[in-house]
């Protein structure tokens, strides 16, 4: 098949923004260049948008959204079935992107971060089948409105995921969208643009300006035609957002950082716990917000879990993420590629036990942003391994002498996205859960529901996206009173 970026160069998209159903160029200059991690060479180079270009898209967005917004849904649910269809019928070509644009495993790719992405479509045409937009409260009708435009503002470690997870349940709302992907990973957003235009999506109704946060993501965010802002991405990146967009008073949905912990308690079974607690901290390299870093475990079963950790550890294979063989590529840029071996560093000049990995490449791995999977033992939880997200393969064991203490710890954080229980006395493990400040708690590795909210407590934002309530983050509440006599 055609490569992603050929596909790209070859329709012209590379250098075009899609505003108001088609493919314009920008009004500026600017360019980025495409870095494959794997490789370290420029794969491409795409268009930076500025403060005009965001004018046209939003102006395009504003225009469409009165009568997007009275589609009935029936007509919004086909337009997300259809794009369904094309994301699973696309799926290599996605997956090709996503491995060359930010070093995704291409069995990775194409067994989560594409058919995962599609479910998040699903579930937004599935909702509009049964929701209910206006409804009885004694004589009061509660009316649920579509919010207006709307700016999202995705990350490039999930680069499909996240735009689906926003645009998906924007357009079932009846909201029009303007979409800022990261410049880092745009590979795979020109070619959502491209679905949803063979998808007969109507014009104005999603628009897409790649650019940098400073320049588009600001505009976005201060622009007084833009209802509202949805964002996935660094606290700090969020904080600025918030700031850009309160002069106007619009929402503000943030999907920030965390630093989630997996509390293994006395009773868990250690042979499944520790190595599945592996795996999840290492998902999509550790570059995931809600990765469980911090592993809790009882003081008594802390030699024990080293070795299951490092056996767990020492089976991943790091490599050329198009190798069938690998289960994990590179960092997916150099910022975060120096960001994790600083932090690495780090854990060793705070005294941590380094049960595996360290810094630098795998030494079969010279040439590529490749980390070595590393684990800490003996972390303390004032230490910075255990405050700080890293957003890479590192994982830290911190030890604890009761569930009450391994409760405080898992809570001794500026974040609360998601968290992990581990145990087989079930009452127990639904207690602690009860006590964890985070806005997901998984108990035993669940199956990944598409249907449960996700959003955080504290310093990981605010908001909730998938399922119904990332639905109705995109509506507004009207109370009609008399409706009903």
């Amino acid at each position: 098949m055609t490569s992603p970026v050929r596909h790209l160069m070859e329709a012209g998209f590379l250098t075009k923004f899609y505003i108001d159903g088609e493919w314009r160029k920008p009004i500026g200059s600017a360019k980025a260049s495409v870095v494959n991690p794997a490789t370290e060479h420029a794969i491409a180079e795409v268009a930076l948008g500025s403060e005009k270009d965001v004018d046209c898209a939003v102006a395009a967005a504003r225009g469409a959204f009165a009568n997007w917004s009275r589609k009935p849904a029936a007509e919004r649910a086909a337009l997300l079935d259809r794009i369904h269809g094309l994301l699973l019928e696309r799926l290599e070509l996605f997956a090709q992107a996503l491995s060359c644009e930010m070093g995704a495993a291409i069995n990775y790719a194409r067994r989560a971060q594409v058919p995962l992405a599609a479910e998040h479509i699903r579930v937004a045409r599935d909702n509009l089948a049964t929701y209910s937009f206006i409804a009885p409260r004694g004589s009061t009708a509660i009316m649920r409105e579509a919010i207006g435009v709307c700016g999202l503002i995705t990350p490039w470690n999930w680069p499909l995921y996240q735009i689906t997870a926003k645009v998906g349940p924007a357009i079932a709302a009846g909201c029009t969208v303007v979409l800022k992907p990261s410049e880092l990973s745009p590979l795979s957003a020109l070619l959502f643009a491209e679905l949803m235009d063979d998808a007969g999506c109507p014009s104005g109704v999603f628009n897409l300006v790649n650019g940098t946060g400073p320049v588009v993501g600001t505009a976005l965010a201060s622009h007084p035609q833009v209802d509202m802002i949805s964002i996935t991405g660094s606290t700090r990146a969020g904080v600025l957002v918030a700031q850009a967009a309160a002069p106007t008073v619009k929402r503000v949905a943030q999907e920030l950082g965390g630093k989630s912990p997996n509390i293994i308690l006395p009773d868990a079974d250690l042979s499944r716990a520790v190595p599945l607690g592996v795996a999840a901290a290492f998902r999509n390299l550790g570059q995931s917000c809600s990765a469980p870093t911090r592993m809790l475990v009882p003081h008594s079963h802390m030699k024990e879990v080293e070795i299951l950790a490092a056996a767990a550890a020492s089976e991943l294979v790091v490599g050329d993420p198009l190798a069938a063989d690998t289960t994990h590529g590179p960092i997916a840029n150099r910022p975060q590629f120096e960001r994790v071996q600083t932090m690495i560093g780090v854990g060793l000049e705070e005294g941590a036990k380094l049960v595996i990995g360290g810094p630098g490449r795998p030494s079969d791995l010279q040439i590529g942003l490749y980390a070595r999977p590393t684990i800490f033992s003996n972390v303390h939880r004032d230490m910075r391994i255990a405050q700080e997200e890293i957003f890479g393969p590192v994982l830290s064991i911190v030890p604890y002498d009761s569930v009450d203490e391994a409760i405080a710890i898992a809570n001794d954080t500026v974040y609360g996205l998601g968290a992990h229980v581990q145990g087989t006395d079930m009452e127990t493990v639904r207690t602690v859960a009860g006590r964890i400040q985070s806005g997901q708690v998984h108990l035993n590795y669940p199956d990944w529901d598409p249907n449960a909210p996700f959003g955080g407590y504290k310093r990981s934002g605010n908001g909730r996206e998938y399922g119904l309530e990332g639905m109705e983050e995109y509506l507004e509440t009207k109370a009609v009173v008399g409706f009903y006599r």
